[in-house]
C-alpha cells in the first residue's frame, strides 16, 4: 500500500481508502485465522492425545511449553528480519513453516516426536505473532488501528470459538490426528491472497547483519530455564547439582546476551529500547498478560476435562466465556480508542480484570457452580482482550519507524516468554500438587476400586502407567475422586498468576499517558526524511560557505569567475 505524504501537522493529507486498507489486511487476516485455528483446533483435544500417546502430566506440559518456547525465542528474530529484508516474503515463510510443522505433528506415533513437531510449529508461529503487528503498522495508524479491530474480532471469534468445538467434533467422530489437517487449506488460501492483494511501500535497502550469536544465547538461557522449571522437584530436587547446572548456566547465558548486545552492529533485541518508558513498562505488563493468556487457556481446557468430566466437544463450549470476554473486550476498547484516542484507562481496567479473573479461578473446585466458573473465565478473557493488543499499540506510538520490528516483536517475545515460563511453572506445580493429593487419598482411591470388582486391575494398571487418565471414562465412584484431586490441583495453579497480575497493573499505572499518532510507520519514516533533508541542506551550505569550499554570495572574486550554484561541491 502506498503511504500518504504527511501534512505539516503531522497527519495524513488525505484518509486512507478504506477499500484498499481491506485488501491489504484481507491476507494478515487469513493468516491470523490459519495460525489460531491450528492451535485451537487441537487444544480441547490435548488430554486425549497426550493419553493415546502414553504421556503423562510432564508430557501434557511440554506439548505446550515446547510451542512457547519457540515461539517466544523466534520471535524477535523475526521482528529484527522485518527490520532487514521483505517483510511480506517473511510473513508467507512463517506460514508455510506453520502450516507444514503443524501437520506434520499429525503423524507423531510417540510424545517426543510430537514435542518436535510443536517446537517447529512455534517458530512459524513466533514469526505470524511478530510480523502481523509490523505489517499492520505498515498499514494503519495507531489512532486508525481501533476501528478495524472489529475484523479481527471477527476472526479471532471464529478461530478461537470454531477452532476448539471443531477440535472437540473431529476428535470425538474421526480421530484427534485429523485435527492436525484441517488449517491446510486455509494456508494454500492464505498464501494467494497475501501475494495479491497486501503491497507495501519499498524501504531502503541496508546491508543485513545477523546476530547469530545473541539467537544461540538467547535460546540456551530460556531453554535452561524451562528445563529446570519443568523438572526440578519431580526428576531431580530443587536444590542439587542439576540445579545449580541449569539455573546457573540459563544466567550466565542471559549475561553473555546482554554483553553480546552491547557490541553488535545489529542487535536482536536492542537495549537502547529499554531507555524509552514505555517500552520497559510495557515489557512488565505483558509478561503478565503472556501468563494469564495462555495459562488459562491450557488449564481450563485440563479442568473442563479431568476435573469436570467433560468430553473435548463439552470442553469446547464450556471455555465460550472466556472467549467471549477477550472479543467484547478488544472490540469494543478498539472502537472507543479510534474514536476518544484515550487508551491508558481502558488498560487499567483491563489489568485490574486480570487480578479478579485469576484469583477468583484459583478457588474453583470440581463442583463449583459453572455460572460462578463462567464469571470468572469471563473476566480474566475481558482483562486479557484490554491488554494484549494495547500494550503493542502503545509502544508502536513510541518506537521510532526504523525499529518497530523489533520493538514490536519486543513485547510479543515477553509476553509469550511470561506465557511459557507461566505454563511451565503451572504445570509444575499441578504435576507436584496432583502426586501429593494422589498419594493422600490412596484409601479413598483403593475404596473407590474395591467395589468395581473386575474391572478394578483394569483401571489399576491404567493409573500406575503414569499416563493421565482419561476422567471422563471412568466408573462414577472412581472419576469423582480424581476430578476433586485435579480440581484441587488446577485452582491452585491459578495462584501463581495472581502476582504477575499485579505487578502488570503497577506498570500500567506508570506508563506514560501519550497521544496516539495519525500515522503509519511508512508516513512517519518519510516525514522523518523530509525534515532531514529540510534541516540538512541548509546545514550543509552553510558549513561549506563558513569552509571555504564555496564562495558566499557577496565575496569578491578576484579571478572574475561566476558563483558556483547552489547546492554545487567545491573542489
Amino acid at each position: 500500500m502506498t503511504a500518504t505524504p504527511p501534512s505539516s501537522d503531522g497527519s495524513a493529507t488525505a484518509p486512507r481508502s478504506r477499500r484498499r486498507v481491506l485488501e491489504a489486511l484481507s491476507g494478515l487476516l487469513l493468516g491470523m485465522f490459519v495460525s489460531m485455528l491450528a492451535s485451537t483446533v487441537v487444544s480441547t483435544s490435548l488430554p486425549v492425545i497426550v493419553h493415546d500417546l502414553g504421556g503423562d502430566q510432564g508430557t501434557f506440559t511440554w506439548v505446550v511449553t515446547a510451542t512457547l518456547l519457540t515461539t517466544a525465542i523466534s520471535t524477535p528474530v523475526w521482528g529484527k528480519l522485518a527490520d532487514l529484508v521483505n517483510r511480506k516474503l517473511l510473513y508467507q515463510l512463517a506460514i508455510i513453516i506453520f502450516v507444514l510443522a503443524t501437520a506434520a505433528a499429525g503423524f507423531a506415533q510417540d510424545p517426543t516426536t510430537l514435542i518436535a513437531f510443536r517446537a517447529v510449529q512455534g517458530i512459524g508461529a513466533g514469526g505470524l505473532a511478530a510480523l502481523s503487528q509490523v505489517l499492520m503498522a505498515d498499514i494503519l495508524s495507531p489512532r486508525e488501528r481501533g476501528k478495524y479491530m472489529g475484523l479481527f474480532g471477527a476472526v479471532m471469534a471464529v478461530a478461537t470459538v470454531g477452532g476448539p468445538l471443531l477440535g472437540g467434533l473431529i476428535t470425538d467422530a474421526w480421530g484427534w490426528r485429523w485435527n492436525f489437517f484441517v488449517a491446510l487449506p486455509f494456508a494454500v488460501a492464505a498464501l494467494i491472497i497475501v501475494q495479491r492483494t497486501l503491497k507495501l511501500p519499498a524501504h531502503a535497502k541496508r546491508k543485513v547483519s545477523i546476530d547469530y550469536i545473541g539467537i544461540v544465547l538467547l535460546s540456551v538461557a530460556v531453554s535452561l530455564l524451562l528445563v529446570w522449571i519443568s523438572l526440578a522437584g519431580d526428576t531431580f530436587e530443587w536444590w542439587g547439582i542439576e540445579t545449580a547446572l541449569m539455573l546457573g548456566g540459563a544466567i550466565v547465558g542471559a549475561i553473555l546476551f546482554v554483553v553480546v548486545e552491547l557490541r553488535v552492529s545489529e542487535p536482536l533485541i536492542p537495549l537502547t529500547l529499554f531507555r524509552n518508558r514505555t517500552f520497559t513498562l510495557s515489557v512488565i505488563a505483558s509478561i503478565a498478560t503472556g501468563i494469564a493468556m495462555f495459562g488459562a487457556s491450557v488449564y481450563l481446557s485440563q479442568y473442563m476435562q479431568l476435573a469436570r468430566g467433560a468430553t473435548p466437544t463439552e470442553a469446547g463450549l464450556m471455555t465460550i466465556p472466556m472467549i467471549g470476554g477477550l472479543l467484547i473486550s478488544s472490540i469494543l476498547v478498539g472502537g472507543l480508542i479510534t474514536r476518544h484516542g484515550i487508551w491508558k484507562p481502558y488498560l487499567i481496567i483491563g489489568s485490574v480484570m486480570l487480578i479478579a479473573g485469576s484469583s477468583l479461578l484459583s478457588t474453583i473446585h470440581y463442583d463449583t457452580n459453572f455460572a460462578l466458573v463462567s464469571l470468572y473465565m469471563f473476566l480474566l478473557g475481558a482483562g486479557v482482550g484490554m491488554t494484549m493488543q494495547n500494550l503493542v499499540l502503545v509502544v508502536q506510538n513510541t518506537s521510532k519507524p526504523t525499529e518497530i520490528g523489533v520493538a514490536s516483536s519486543g513485547v510479543t517475545f515477553f509476553r509469550s516468554l511470561g506465557g511459557t515460563i507461566g505454563v511451565s511453572v503451572m504445570g509444575a506445580a499441578l504435576a507436584t500438587r496432583v502426586t501429593e493429593l494422589v498419594a493422600d487419598r490412596t484409601d479413598d482411591i483403593a475404596a473407590a476400586l474395591g467395589t468395581l470388582g473386575d474391572q478394578a486391575q483394569v483401571w489399576v494398571a491404567q493409573l500406575e502407567s503414569g499416563t493421565l487418565p482419561q476422567v471422563s471414562a471412568m466408573p462414577e465412584v472412581l472419576r469423582v475422586v480424581f476430578e476433586d484431586i485435579y480440581a484441587n490441583g488446577i485452582s491452585r495453579s491459578f495462584l501463581i498468576a495472581v502476582p504477575f497480575a499485579v505487578l502488570s497493573l503497577i506498570a500500567i499505572i506508570f506508563l506514560p499517558n501519550i497521544s496516539l499518532t495519525s500515522m503509519t510507520t511508512s508516513e512517519r519514516l518519510a516525514a522523518g526524511e523530509a525534515d532531514l533533508a529540510t534541516v540538512s541542506v541548509p546545514q550543509a551550505m552553510q558549513t561549506l560557505a563558513a569552509t571555504g569550499s564555496i564562495p558566499t554570495a557577496d565575496a569578491n572574486r578576484p579571478d572574475g569567475d561566476e558563483p558556483a550554484p547552489s547546492g554545487s561541491r567545491g573542489d
